[in-house]
């Protein structure tokens, strides 16, 4: 007798009942997609945004210089780390930056903030997030440029408009308190106020010489990554290269804790979310099957009458198990296809509910709500609602072969 054969008709025999049940899985499959895909979108954005805005996903500084930065901690020989860097496949980008805290002063007013000297020839929209957010004048065009970038609201509390001076003033590497001038050259607006209040950009070879630097020692290397799953593992490959082992090397984990933390908090509760959806998909299967089951005893009788074995009656229920849930996923698949694709490309606007220049954890985030899906997340996504249906079935499966058939029998 063929087992799957005699599963597949046996399934068809109640259609109303297989097609509801496929359902729950198809259903169970759009709500996976929909809450790993928003995870998979949300977080990626979420850790590229934070590395845009001037750590990268992972850096190289001077040690202990994230603990307790300090003009007094720099990187030397920087255009060599940089290059050879750059040679790693995984690596975009590598940019040579000075940070730092200074007093931004103009003839009315002082305001307190950070600064990112850049050399704008290394840079570009995809590692500095600043370059997207420029709202007026032009951004740096060298690394000796005279100009500065301020954040819109920097410029307002400054009382500063294009083409006017400011004064910073901060400490050099040994310590002493230094200033220089620059005149404003453009403005850039991210829609935070913490960030456009507070940033500003100058061009580097001008800092190097405000702070005593030489030319190839800068605060940091910025590394920015195509894929973001892969810096933890790079982070540890380059920590481990001898030419290395007198940098830190940090992953964006250890730059951006707090960032790190509200991701780490999210996805738990994502998990506990799929894992509430995943009890009721599970029900609803256990449910038709045992139900299935049940009203089918007289007939599984007759079946170990004829010289059916319990074993066998199991694999033929645990095989209904396995049709249903092959059903329930190609459902599952076609009507998620279309609002995967319109997720993906268009999205959900969300600013009515966040407001414009939404941000968690210090970094900007888009208010569109959409959903990416990695390889890895949908092929578990379809295993395991694959194993949920097997698993949902081996206990009616069990339950069938377990009463004897004169019993059976005696069922009307």
């Amino acid at each position: 007798m063929n087992l799957n054969r005699l599963a597949l008709r046996n399934l068809w025999r109640h259609k109303r009942r297989t097609l509801i049940t496929a359902s729950s899985i198809a259903f169970g499959v759009l709500l996976a997609v929909t809450f790993t895909g928003g995870g998979d979108y949300f977080y990626t954005r979420m850790i590229d945004a934070g590395a845009s805005m001037g750590m990268g996903h992972i850096t190289l500084a001077a040690p202990d210089y994230n603990r307790a930065p300090s003009s007094k901690k720099h990187l030397k020989q920087a255009t060599r780390v940089k290059q050879q860097l750059e040679q790693m496949p995984e690596i975009q980008s590598a940019v040579a930056r000075i940070q730092g805290q200074a007093m931004f002063a103009s003839a009315r007013k002082s305001v307190g903030g950070v600064f990112f000297a850049i050399d704008p020839q290394q840079e570009n929209a995809d590692n500095n997030l600043f370059i997207k957010a420029m709202v007026a004048g032009e951004m740096l065009k060298t690394a000796d440029d005279k100009g500065i970038i301020l954040g819109v609201d920097l410029a307002k509390h400054l009382k500063l408009g294009l083409g006017k001076k400011v004064v910073y003033t901060t400490t050099d590497k040994q310590g002493e308190i230094v200033s220089a001038i620059a005149r404003v050259s453009g403005l850039f607006e991210t829609g935070s106020k913490e960030i456009d209040s507070a940033i500003a950009l100058l061009p580097l070879h001008n800092v190097q010489k405000v702070l005593a630097y030489q030319k190839d020692e800068v605060s940091l290397l910025a590394v920015s990554l195509y894929d973001q799953r892969h810096s933890q593992q790079l982070r540890d490959a380059i920590q481990l290269m001898p030419e290395y082992k007198s940098l830190e090397v940090l992953n964006w984990q250890q730059t951006q804790p707090d960032l790190a933390g509200m991701i780490a908090m999210d996805k738990s509760s994502n998990y506990v979310s799929q894992f509430l959806i995943a009890l009721l998909v599970a029900a609803g299967i256990l449910n038709t099957m045992l139900m299935s089951v049940l009203e089918r005893k007289r007939e599984f009788g007759v079946m170990m009458a004829l010289g059916l074995s319990p074993k066998s009656l199991f694999i033929l229920v645990m095989a209904e198990s396995f049709w249903l849930a092959v059903v329930g996923l190609i459902i599952g698949i076609i009507v998620t296809t279309p609002w995967y694709l319109f997720m993906s490309e268009t999205g959900i606007d969300m600013t009515g509910a966040y407001g414009e220049g939404f941000s968690l954890g210090g970094v900007l985030l888009d208010t569109t709500f959409k959903i990416r899906l990695f390889k890895e997340s949908i092929i578990a996504i379809l295993l395991s609602l694959f194993g949920l249906a097997l698993l949902s079935g081996a206990y009616p499966a069990w339950q069938a072969g377990r009463v004897p058939p004169v019993e059976s029998l005696k069922t009307i």
